[in-house]
C-alpha cells in the first residue's frame, strides 16, 4: 500500500533543499572586504577560571559586560552586554569552584541550576544565574532595598556557604546585612541584621571575602559579617595613619594597607610594595592557601611572580618565574590562577596559567613564564581618534627628493639643463637599484615600506590613531585592523566635565621629507596641569625626548593656529585657567597675532571671548596679550540652564557650493559663517518641566545669530554642525519619542561678500528654515560625512542604540520639505514633508556587524572625492567606507577590462583605416 503523505513530505524536502541552495546574500562578496570589526569586553573587575572547562575564563568588566574568554587563544567565546550605566554595574561575580572555596555547590538543599552568579545594579539589584557553556540566562530575581539611592549605590555583596549576603553601609552609623537564598531570592533570616559600626566612612572601607574592613586613623578595623558573632570588631594597628581605602586581596580575607599585607583571620603581616599584585589561591595544593605576588621592574621591563605557602611562608619554587613586561602595559593585578600537574613520577611538575589585568585595561594570560596572549581592552573606551595619511613609498620619495633638490652652487637652480641632468641621473639611479634588487643585493627598503605603511594611489590606506580614556594610544591600520604600534601614557587623563583628551594634527605627511606630527593634550593625573605628548603618528615614536611636555598651568581651551611656520608646522595655542594665552612652540608666537578664542563654562553657562595679540616690543617672557572682548550669559532668567553641548564646524571642511538653485533659476545663497558655534543649554522649568535652548553664537563678535527653544525635552542630545545647517537629536518627554531637528541658514538672493567672511562687519541676520522629524529608535551618535573637496553630497550617519549605523540622506532631513507638494518643490527635487523618517535595512552601513554600546562616530576624507572613511566606536570598533553619491570617480569591481580593451583596439584600428581611406579619397578627388 502506498503512503502518499510520506511521498509528499519527501517532495517538500527536495524542493526546500533546492530553494536553499539557490539562496545568496545581497552583495555577499563585499562583506568584510572594505570593513572590519573588533570586539572587546573592557577592563576586568572580576574574573575566574571556569572549573567545568579547561579552556574558558569567566570575566566581568567595568564596561558592564559578562563574557567567557578562551584560555588558549584569548578569543571571546560568548559575551553578554548588560544594562548601561549604574544599572549594569557588576557588584559580584561568583563562579562555582568547589575545590577553591571548600563549599559544596548546591548546599543548603538548593539545586545548582547555574555555573555563574552575577549581581548588578542597586535600585533594583538584579541577581542572575548564567550557563557558563553558552552564556544563556538560567534564572533571575530582583531586590529593591528600602534605602535611599546613595546608600543603595554603596551596597556590596558577597557569597558564603551557598548564601548571598547583601550589605548596606550607613556611613558613621551601622551596617545592614541580609542573607538571601541564591536561586529563589528568599531571605535566609527573618530579620535584617543591624550591626553598629560608627567607625565606617566612605572611601575608607572595603569588602574582602566576608569581612568589612575600614581604616580609622592609625587602626584597621574589620567585622566578619558571616560569623555568628558578627558584632566582634577586629583591630590591627597600622603604625601610622591609614592612607586611602584598604585594597582587598583576591581569594583571602586580607587587605593591603600602607604597604603591608594584613590577614584578617590570623596575625600575619607582610611587607608589600605600593604597586605589587597579590592573589591567594587554594586550588594549587589541595586547599592549602598559596600567596602569589607580582612585582614589576620598570628598569628592565620584567615581571617577577613568586608563590609562598601562606601558613609558614615557605617559597614554592615551581611557580617562581620572570616574564618580559613591556612599558606599553600598566601595573598588573593578579585576577586568577589555575595549575595542574604535568607528567608523572619524578618528572612531574606544576603547569600554571595566570590571568592578569593591567592598569591600562589590557588582559594578559601568562603560562610558564611567557605571555601567551594579550587583549588590548583599552580600546573599549575610545576618547578620540583620527585618520592620518601614510608616508610615500621609497620610489615616490626619491622623486620628491629629486624635485626638492636645488643646486644653487652651480647656478642651475631650476633651468632646463639642470633639470635634464637631474632627471637623467635619477633614472640611472632607479635602473641601478632595480638591477641590484633583482640580484638581491640592492638597498634595504625602509621600515615603513617593509610594514606596508605607504600611501596608495587613492588615499584609502591610512593610519588610524586612537586615544583611549586610560591614556593608551594605538596606531591601527585602517585596512587590515592591525595594531602597528602602542604607547601608554599613565599620567594622562581627560579634562573636567567629562571632556576627553584632544588629538590634534600639527603636520601631515604631505610635506616630504618632513615627518608627520601629532600632539595629545590632556591633564596630569595628580597636579591637573596641562600635559602634551608630541609624536610621529606613523611610527608612534616621540618627537622631542620622551615626547611628554609638562605645562606649569591648567588648560581651559585649545586651538591650532591656521598659519604654518617655516617647517609647515602648525603651532598650538593654549588658554590657561587665568585666561592667558600660550603658544607651543614659543618660536611661532608671531602667528597668533589677531587671533580670537572663546571659553564656555558648562556649570554657569557663561561664554567669554578673547582677542589674542602679538606685541614684539614686549619685555615679558610671553609677547602675547589676551584681551576679553565679549561675554554672554546663557543661564536664562531662572539661572537653571546649563550648557550640555557645544558644537563647531569641522576645520578641514570645504564648501563647494555657495548657494542653492531655486525653481525660478535664481540662487538662494547659503549663510556660511566659519565662526559660528552651536550651543545647547538645558534646565528645569516651572511650567514646562524641562526646557532646552539652542543658540547659534558668533564666537568672534559674541553676537547670537539665532535661538530656538524646545519645551519638555531632555538629553541625550547629539549635534552635527556643518556648512550652513545644523542637525540635532533629543528625547521628547511629552510624546515619549526621539526627535531630530534640522536648521538651514540662508543670506537671501544676494550675497554680502563671496570672497572673505568677517564677523566684525555686522552681516545681516540669516533667513532660517527649520523642521523636526520623528525617529523610530534612540540615537547614540551623530556625524556628517566629509570629503576632500566637498563636492559629494552630505549624508548624516546616525548611530542607533541598537548598535546599527544608518546613513541618512540630507534630502530626508531637508528643512525645506513642504507639507504639500507644489510645482516649485518638485522642480527643485524636494520631497513632501512626512514626520516619520524611514529606517530601511538598506541604509545600515554595518549590516549585521553590530557595535555594542555605540558612543561615537568619526569620519575623514580619502583621496577619492566620492569616498569617506568612517570609524564607529563603542564597546567594539568598526571601520568602513561610505560613498554618499556613489563611486562616480571609480570603476566598478566587475568592470569588463577585456571587453573595453577589444573595443578600444577595434576603434583605434578602424580610425587608422578610415584615415587612410579618407586621404586616398581626397587625392582621387583632387585629380579629377
Amino acid at each position: 500500500m502506498k503512503r502518499p503523505g510520506r511521498v509528499c513530505g519527501l517532495r517538500a524536502c527536495v524542493w526546500l533543499l533546492a530553494l536553499v541552495t539557490t539562496c545568496s546574500g545581497l552583495y555577499e562578496d563585499q562583506i568584510g572586504k572594505f570593513d572590519w570589526r573588533q570586539q572587546y569586553v573592557g577592563k576586568i573587575v572580576h574574573g575566574a577560571f571556569d572549573t567545568t572547562s579547561v579552556d574558558r575564563i569567566i570575566v566581568a568588566t567595568e564596561s558592564n559586560v559578562l563574557a567567557a574568554i578562551s584560555a588558549k587563544t584569548g578569543d571571546i567565546v560568548w559575551r553578554q552586554v548588560l544594562e548601561s550605566g549604574s544599572r549594569g554595574e557588576v557588584k559580584l561575580l561568583h563562579v562555582s569552584n568547589p575545590s577553591a572555596t571548600g563549599a559544596r555547590v548546591g548546599s543548603r538543599g538548593h539545586h545548582p541550576g547555574h555555573d555563574v552568579i552575577t549581581v548588578t545594579g542597586s535600585l533594583p539589584a538584579l541577581v542572575r544565574g548564567w550557563n557558563s557553556n553558552t552564556g544563556t540566562l538560567e534564572w533571575e530575581w530582583s531586590l529593591l532595598p528600602s534605602v535611599d539611592e546613595q546608600a543603595a549605590a554603596d551596597a556590596v555583596w558577597f557569597e558564603h556557604d551557598g548564601l548571598l549576603y547583601h550589605v548596606v553601609p550607613v556611613w558613621g552609623s551601622h551596617l545592614e546585612v541580609t542573607p538571601y537564598q541564591t536561586v529563589s531570592g528568599q531571605q535566609a533570616r527573618p530579620m535584617t541584621s543591624r550591626i553598629a559600626a560608627s567607625w565606617t566612612a566612605k572611601d575608607r572601607c572595603a569588602l574582602t571575602e566576608s569581612f568589612f574592613a575600614c581604616t580609622s586613623k592609625d587602626q584597621l578595623l574589620a567585622l566578619d559579617l558571616a560569623a555568628d558573632s558578627s558584632s566582634t570588631i577586629l583591630s590591627k594597628p597600622l603604625g601610622a595613619e591609614g592612607i586611602g581605602r584598604p585594597k582587598p586581596v583576591r581569594g583571602e580575607a586580607a587587605v593591603i594597607q600602607n604597604g603591608r599585607y594584613y590577614s584578617l583571620r590570623t596575625d600575619q603581616k607582610l611587607a608589600f610594595g605600593g604597586k605589587d599584585a597579590a592573589l591567594v589561591d587554594r586550588t594549587i595544593q589541595d586547599g592549602e592557601p598559596i600567596l602569589l605576588r607580582g612585582t614589576v621592574d620598570r628598569v628592565n621591563n620584567r615581571l617577577l611572580i613568586v608563590a609562598h605557602r601562606l601558613r609558614d611562608f615557605v617559597k614554592l619554587d615551581p611557580i617562581e618565574f620572570t616574564v618580559d613586561y613591556t612599558d606599553t602595559l600598566g601595573d598588573p593585578e593578579l585576577i586568577s590562577v589555575r595549575c595542574k600537574q604535568s607528567g608523572s613520577g619524578s618528572g612531574a611538575g606544576l603547569v600554571c596559567r595566570m590571568l592578569l589585568s593591567a592598569e591600562d585595561g589590557a588582559i594578559l594570560l601568562i603560562q610558564q613564564g611567557k605571555i601567551k596572549w594579550v587583549r588590548e581592552e583599552a580600546l573599549a573606551e575610545v576618547a578620540t581618534a583620527d585618520f592620518l595619511d601614510l608616508t610615500l613609498s621609497d620610489a615616490e620619495g626619491a622623486i620628491e627628493e629629486e624635485l626638492n633638490n636645488k643646486n644653487e652652487e652651480n647656478g642651475l637652480e631650476w633651468d632646463v639643463y639642470g633639470a635634464f641632468q637631474r632627471r637623467i641621473s635619477s633614472q640611472a639611479l632607479h635602473l641601478k637599484n632595480l638591477f641590484l634588487h633583482i640580484l638581491g643585493v640592492g638597498p634595504a627598503p625602509s621600515k615603513a615600506q617593509r610594514a606596508g605603511l605607504v600611501r596608495d594611489d587613492f588615499g584609502l590606506h591610512k593610519m588610524l590613531v586612537v586615544v583611549t580614556n586610560s591614556g593608551k594610544v594605538f596606531g591601527i591600520d585602517n585596512v587590515s585592523g592591525k595594531h602597528h604600534w602602542t604607547r601608554y601614557l599613565p599620567s594622562f587623563v581627560g579634562f573636567a566635565n567629562g571632556v576627553p583628551m584632544k588629538l590634534l594634527v600639527q603636520r601631515t605627511s604631505r610635506f616630504y621629507p618632513l615627518p608627520a606630527q601629532c600632539v595629545i593634550v590632556g591633564r596630569d593625573r595628580t597636579t591637573l596641569n596641562g600635559l602634551l605628548y608630541i609624536f610621529n603618528p606613523i611610527t608612534g615614536q616621540p618627537v622631542q625626548g620622551g615626547g611628554v611636555m609638562e605645562l606649569p598651568y591648567s588648560v581651559s581651551q585649545i586651538s591650532l593656529l591656521h598659519k604654518t611656520g617655516p617647517d609647515f608646522l602648525k603651532a598650538l595655542l593654549l588658554l590657561d585657567d587665568k585666561n592667558v594665552a600660550h603658544v607651543v612652540p614659543e618660536t611661532l608666537e608671531v602667528y597668533a597675532d589677531n587671533y580670537y578664542m572663546f571659553n564656555a563654562n558648562h556649570l554657569t553657562s557663561q561664554m567669554n571671548g578673547f582677542h589674542v595679540q602679538y606685541n614684539p616690543s614686549s619685555t615679558k617672557s610671553s609677547k602675547l596679550t589676551t584681551t576679553p572682548s565679549w561675554q554672554i550669559d546663557l543661564s536664562g532668567g531662572s539661572k537653571r540652564q546649563q550648557i550640555i553641548a557645544c558644537e563647531g564646524k569641522n576645520p578641514i571642511e570645504h564648501v563647494h557650493s555657495q548657494g542653492r538653485v531655486m525653481a525660478d533659476r535664481s540662487v538662494l545663497y547659503k549663510y556660511i559663517n566659519p565662526n559660528l558655534v552651536a550651543v545647547a543649554t538645558h534646565g528645569a522649568d516651572n511650567i514646562h518641566k524641562y526646557i532646552m535652548n539652542v543658540h547659534l553664537v558668533d564666537v568672534v563678535s559674541g553676537s547670537i545669530v539665532f535661538s530656538m527653544s524646545h519645551k519638555r525635552v531632555r538629553p541625550p542630545l547629539h549635534m552635527v554642525h556643518s556648512e550652513n545647517w545644523l542637525v540635532y537629536s533629543y528625547f521628547n518627554d511629552k510624546a515619549r519619542r526621539t526627535e531630530i531637528t534640522s536648521i538651514e541658514l540662508y543670506e537671501g538672493k544676494t550675497q554680502t561678500n563671496g570672497t572673505v567672511w568677517s564677523s566684525l562687519d555686522a552681516p545681516p541676520l540669516p533667513m532660517v528654515e527649520r523642521q523636526s522629524y520623528i525617529l523610530p529608535v534612540a540615537v547614540s551618535a551623530l556625524k556628517e560625512t566629509i570629503t576632500e573637496k566637498g563636492i559629494t553630497s552630505k549624508h548624516i550617519l546616525i548611530g542607533l542604540s541598537t548598535g546599527a549605523v544608518a546613513e541618512m540622506s540630507w534630502a530626508l532631513l531637508d528643512p525645506r520639505r513642504p507639507v504639500t507638494s507644489p510645482e516649485k518643490a518638485r522642480e527643485e527635487g524636494i520631497m513632501p514633508y512626512m514626520p516619520e523618517l524611514p529606517m530601511p535595512h538598506e541604509i545600515l552601513v554595518n549590516y549585521n556587524q553590530t557595535v555594542a554600546n555605540l558612543r561615537g562616530i568619526h569620519t575623514a576624507p580619502s583621496g577619492l572625492e566620492s569616498t569617506c572613511l568612517v570609524l564607529v566606536h563603542g564597546l567594539d570598533l568598526f571601520v568602513t567606507r561610505v560613498s554618499p553619491s556613489k563611486t562616480f570617480d571609480l570603476l566598478k569591481e566587475d568592470f569588463d577590462y577585456f571587453l573595453i580593451t577589444i573595443v578600444l583596439t577595434a576603434l583605434t584600428t578602424t580610425s587608422f583605416v578610415v584615415k587612410q581611406l579618407a586621404s586616398k579619397k581626397i587625392v582621387k578627388q583632387a585629380w579629377k
